[in-house]
């Protein structure tokens, strides 16, 4: 295995400027000539960083965790990529683990993370764990970001502009011309829920249509809880013909449950969800769904958690930039006469 001396022989230069330009240190004096012949040296000889020692040395593991409540969710696809590219930008690795199939009690989630294996955490719990589960990684004393929901600790947190997703969604019914429009929402609990059930509520307002309380629910975001609100609102005196699904996985539920009780999608009834994903293309048909800025949301938390590393403060982000997209697909027409 090549070496710094290896890689200062190879380009004629000392031990310290290969140490110094490999690990990017600011205000680096060498000619670009001179760290382009470094760089090429370290590529010739396939030099690797010996991490143990650099993590010694700086007490720093440059690795970072990222919790996801599940590693298959197509959702959270987007969210990591945008992770590991601001952490390749940085010289960090990220570690990921699902909180999918974590044991009850408080410590599941720092043996989860290890005891000193990151420098920092950023987190994005499911519903089905608390806010005490987030209390108890920020009190582990790492730098902590969370994703969609306010760090209850002193670290930051990167959000989703939920209420203007939803806004798109319900707006995009109401200009089909549907005027009896359901909600399915995620749990009361859920900070993300609680945001785009306003968003949908504002629309609504805005366009002075009535919300039937009957065709509001707030089941949850997996597929099982998009079957359980449309059995819910099918329930009602008068169904609606349209709804708004918080959720892509939740809208398969309630695609699938349409299809159970013979209601024609679109036909009879208009789907729109909030988030794009290649299961919403699959589907059939296929799903009008919001496009949300995920990979921005990524590379925003990362840069983040690198900034409280590094600087001890953190922000609270609302990622806006792009905005709301709405993917127009075949689950959505104008309500029948």
């Amino acid at each position: 295995m090549a070496t710094l001396s290896d890689v200062a022989a190879r380009a004629g230069v000392s031990i310290s400027a290969v140490s110094r330009v490999l690990s990017d240190k600011p205000g680096v004096r060498v000619s670009v000539a001179t760290r382009q012949r470094i760089h090429d040296a370290a590529k010739e000889l396939n030099y690797r960083p010996n991490f143990t020692a650099r993590a010694l040395k700086s007490s720093r593991t440059h690795a970072v965790g990222l919790v996801v409540p599940g590693v298959t969710n197509a959702i959270f696809s987007e969210l990591m990529r945008g992770v590991e590219e601001e952490a390749r930008a940085k010289d960090y690795m990220v570690l990921i683990a699902s909180t999918e199939r974590l044991p009850e009690g408080e410590e599941s989630i720092p043996r989860l993370m290890g005891e000193g294996r990151v420098d920092g955490v950023i987190v994005q719990f499911g519903d089905h764990l608390s806010g005490d589960d987030l209390r108890t990684v920020t009190e582990s004393g790492l730098p902590v970001i969370s994703v969609n929901a306010i760090n209850p600790g002193s670290g930051g947190s990167v959000r989703l502009d939920d209420e203007a997703g939803m806004r798109l969604a319900t707006q995009h019914l109401i200009e089909l011309g549907h005027t009896r429009i359901g909600y399915a929402g995620g749990l009361p609990t859920s900070e993300s829920g609680q945001r785009r059930l306003a968003g949908f509520r504002d629309a609504m307002a805005s366009a002075s249509l009535a919300i039937d309380p009957e065709l509001v629910t707030d089941f949850g975001y997996y597929p099982k809880d998009g079957v359980q609100a449309l059995t819910a609102m099918a329930e009602a005196p008068a169904c609606p013909t349209a709804v708004v699904v918080a959720n892509i996985n939740a809208a398969h539920g309630v695609l699938s449950e349409a299809r159970r009780l013979g209601i024609r999608v679109p036909e009879e009834l208009s789907i729109v969800a909030m988030h794009d994903t290649w299961t919403a293309e699959i589907a059939w048909p296929p799903l009008t769904c919001v496009r949300m800025p995920l990979y921005e949301l990524g590379r925003n938390a990362m840069a983040n958690l690198w900034d409280y590393i590094n600087s001890g403060t953190a922000e609270n982000r609302v990622i806006a930039d792009p905005a709301p997209q709405l993917i127009v697909r075949e689950s959505t027409a104008p309500p029948a006469h």
